[in-house]
């Protein structure tokens, strides 16, 4: 009888689609588990390497194909964290679409729930509401654990969303969450979870080892980046002024080019409004975007872990919002542990550097 190979660390992730954080996230996760070999799984298979990722397989083929490869040992599984408890099927899927086949998909389905939830199910080969939150199985196969997870919008979900994810993590070995807001809702729903810091908060060494050797932009600089939700003008307008406040020139980078994330053409209007000198980085991979912020004289971003990766450099970091109340992730990390400040671009705050 031939022996099954050595079982890996399967990590399950919303790292396959193009965004820094959650490519991070696994970066992280892999360089922790080693010399344990891991297999990277999301809900579609898809190959990121080409921006610092990694191939990723969809979770179910890899579920359906372990007796055959590992027999009868166990599927352990380790959600490497994110922004994923509060994520619905129908926002997945779009996520994982090319920018113009979602823009297409979303007005095709435009205020239809039930055509949008069976498209979501179909497309993603799995009818769970909350798809990036895996349950222990009912076979008893799958040791579960949930790092440093993330979902402030939990608590206003539908009562069979919250029913679901309240259920697969009192399945789950171990639950973290890195913000006391998730926390909250986790404790209604009769679920105790760890608090703690999100993993890029706690591994400097990897985001240096990953940015070592990648050239960086000469002089001082800006490093910024904003999400798709600051397109309209008079938001473009207040954040222009909250940079050109700062007397630096701009180096915007994207934190993500998945549908809902960032827009190149938001960069190239906002730098039309500027009056400091400003460059639009090209779609970047994890070590150049870490270069890029551990270059810089200071941070303001839209996006969790361009901000904690600034930090680990030392660099002086601002989160905005594009409207108050609109980075209730943000506020919810930095509140619970600090480390930077959060404001809405509309109220012009002074110079943070």
């Amino acid at each position: 009888m031939t022996t099954p190979p050595e079982t890996p660390l399967v990590l399950f992730g919303a790292f396959d689609r193009h965004t820094f954080g959650d490519l991070l996230l696994a970066e992280v996760a892999a360089r922790r588990a080693a010399p344990r070999r891991c297999l990277f799984a999301g809900l579609r298979a898809a190959d990121l390497r080409p921006c610092g990722g990694r191939r990723v397989q969809a979770l179910a083929g890899l579920i359906a194909a372990w007796p055959q490869r590992y027999g009868e040992a166990p599927i352990e599984v380790l959600h490497v964290g994110g922004e994923v408890l509060d994520t619905d099927a129908w926002e997945a899927a779009v996520m994982l679409l090319p920018v113009g086949e979602a823009a297409a998909r979303i007005a095709a389905l435009d205020g239809k729930p039930a055509a949008r939830a069976a498209w979501a199910a179909a497309f993603l080969g799995c009818a769970r509401r909350a798809p990036y939150v895996l349950d222990a199985g009912r076979d008893g196969r799958r040791v579960t654990a949930f790092r440093a997870v993330g979902g402030v919008g939990l608590a206003a979900r539908p009562p069979a969303f919250r029913r679901e994810v309240g259920a697969a993590l009192r399945s789950a070995q171990s639950v973290g969450v890195r913000e006391r807001t998730t926390q909250a809702a986790l404790a209604a729903l009769g679920v105790v979870a760890a608090l703690e810091r999100d993993p890029v908060a706690q591994a400097a060494d990897v985001i240096a080892e990953l940015a070592a050797g990648v050239p960086r932009p000469a002089g001082d600089y800006l490093a910024v980046q904003c999400a798709a939700s600051f397109a309209d003008d008079a938001t473009l307008a207040a954040l222009a002024g909250l940079l050109d406040a700062q007397a630096l020139p701009v180096q915007f980078f994207a934190a993500g080019l998945a549908p809902w994330h960032d827009d190149p053409a938001v960069y190239r209007r906002l730098a039309a409004r500027l009056r400091v000198p400003a460059t639009l980085v090209a779609a970047a991979g994890l070590g150049e975007t870490c270069a890029l912020l551990a270059g810089a004289r200071g941070c303001v971003a839209s996006s969790l872990h361009a901000l904690l990766v600034a930090g680990a450099f030392g660099v002086p970091a601002l989160g905005i919002e594009a409207r108050p109340g609109g980075g209730a992730k943000l506020r919810a990390y930095a509140d619970t542990w600090g480390g930077f400040a959060v404001t809405a671009v509309a109220r012009r705050p002074p110079p943070f550097l």
